[in-house]
């Protein structure tokens, strides 16, 4: 039987979500105090440029956060802890916050907001393409990332729609990997693609566990007719 990671009484406490949303808004807090260090003439907190900074800061949440998402089912699978399930909504929405601020980083003071260039820079560049694909992806994600749309969709319908999360995170690497590409330095992106493929590969394992399990029963229901 496996131990559970907290107690349930912790985990369903209405104090617990208010805990979870002020620990996954820290970085973007962080980010916001190194940004107003760097006005206040502290220009060393964000580097020779802030604007690489901020986009690669958010970037990389938004990787973590994602990994993070992935975490959950196997967490409470292995250690038997279903309330990390009420969760995973709130995580998967902080995926969508922090590449909101990567993509705002990258538009804002990378490109000015200059719509044509963000345009063109967008079809020239292949890792800036994936990365955009990326977030109109989990657009639809967060958009119905609520009880009302779970009912309108119908249940099957939405986890259908959810599943996206996987293509998601593996755009989200090769974006990643891409980027880095130009200055070969990989270490950083093989962890992150390292993490996933965990997450993914233990997905994998359970579908086809499950199928395995399901064989004896459909033929015995078959030897039964």
């Amino acid at each position: 039987m496996p131990t559970a990671l907290l107690p349930a009484k912790v985990l369903l406490h209405p104090a617990a979500k208010v805990v979870v949303f002020v620990l996954c808004l820290l970085p973007f807090a962080w980010l916001a105090w190194n940004v107003f260090q760097a006005q206040q003439g502290n220009a060393n907190v964000l580097g020779a440029n802030p604007a690489e900074y901020l986009i690669r800061a958010s970037g990389d949440w938004t990787l973590r956060f994602i990994c993070i998402v992935l975490t959950v089912t196997p967490l409470r699978t292995i250690t038997g802890t279903p309330a990390l399930a009420r969760f995973r909504r709130m995580l998967g929405l902080f995926v969508y916050f922090y590449v909101v601020m990567h993509l705002l980083s990258y538009s804002w003071f990378d490109m000015g907001f200059d719509v044509a260039d963000i345009a063109k820079d967008i079809a020239k560049r292949p890792f800036i393409l994936v990365g955009f694909s990326a977030f109109v992806l989990l657009t639809p994600l967060a958009a119905t990332s609520f009880n009302r749309a779970i009912k309108a969709m119908g249940a099957k319908r939405w986890q259908m729609l959810h599943k996206l999360v996987y293509l998601i995170a593996g755009l989200g690497i090769l974006h990643f990997f891409w980027l880095r590409a130009g200055k070969n330095n990989f270490a950083e992106v093989s962890v992150y693609a390292a993490i996933i493929a965990v997450l993914l590969g233990w997905r994998v394992w359970q579908f086809l566990k499950k199928k395995r399990l399901a064989r004896p029963g459909r033929m015995a229901g078959q030897l039964s007719k």
